[in-house]
């Protein structure tokens, strides 16, 4: 009974050490990119040994990988959070393009396009690198769908969808080397114009 008790707490301290790490993982990517991002450098930042980074992560791989891809998720729980406050009806919309392209506009994204770059040239990483995008692309995909409240099932909807991340994850790319945010906020409510205009047939009766 002891025993159990005990594990409870160092489990706790587990979970924490793993979570710091994962956070480190993504700004030390955001800021230093992937030559500059070792174990030592990230367990370091985390304030944990180079022992228990590497027994939570053994390889650097491990650890960038599962960084973004956590604080990918986290970042999608908290957007879930926000949308009991997006406005209903007119401004709406601008309102979900404005979350969207947050997501491709802030430290993850950029961390997440440190790992792409480095994944292009190197085919092991690149293994792991696929399947976690596809999946975080994916969740940003069904994301979209629920705060646009369209249904896919009308013919271009899915691609208008698409076309939103595409078009958000380009502006994510044009804010990497200079702050793009005042152009950008023209272009976010000229989408949501168009949004309206073309997905119209594609929602769903509210209520």
């Amino acid at each position: 009974m002891i025993a159990t008790a005990a594990r409870g707490p160092q489990q706790d301290r587990s979970r924490a050490t793993r979570r710091r790490l994962l956070e480190a993982a993504v700004d030390s990517l955001a800021e230093h990119g992937w030559t500059g991002t070792t174990v030592s450098v990230v367990a370091e930042r985390a304030g944990v040994s180079r022992g228990a980074a590497q027994h939570h992560f053994p390889t650097r791989e491990d650890l960038v990988t599962a960084a973004v891809s956590h604080v990918t998720d986290a970042r999608i729980s908290e957007i879930h959070e926000q949308i009991t406050k997006l406005p209903r009806g007119k401004g709406r919309t601008e309102g979900v393009v404005d979350i969207l392209v947050r997501l491709y506009t802030g430290t993850v994204f950029r961390a997440a396009l440190q790992l792409w770059v480095a994944a292009s040239s190197d085919e092991a990483l690149r293994e792991q690198v696929v399947p976690v995008e596809a999946r975080v692309g994916r969740e940003a995909h069904r994301l979209a769908v629920e705060l646009l409240g369209v249904d896919e099932s009308v013919p271009g909807v899915r691609e208008t969808v698409q076309a939103t991340l595409d078009m958000a994850r380009g502006l994510g790319l044009a804010n990497v080397l200079t702050d793009d945010s005042r152009r950008r906020r023209g272009i976010v409510r000229q989408w949501a114009r168009t949004l309206d205009a073309v997905l119209e047939e594609g929602r769903e009766p509210e209520g």
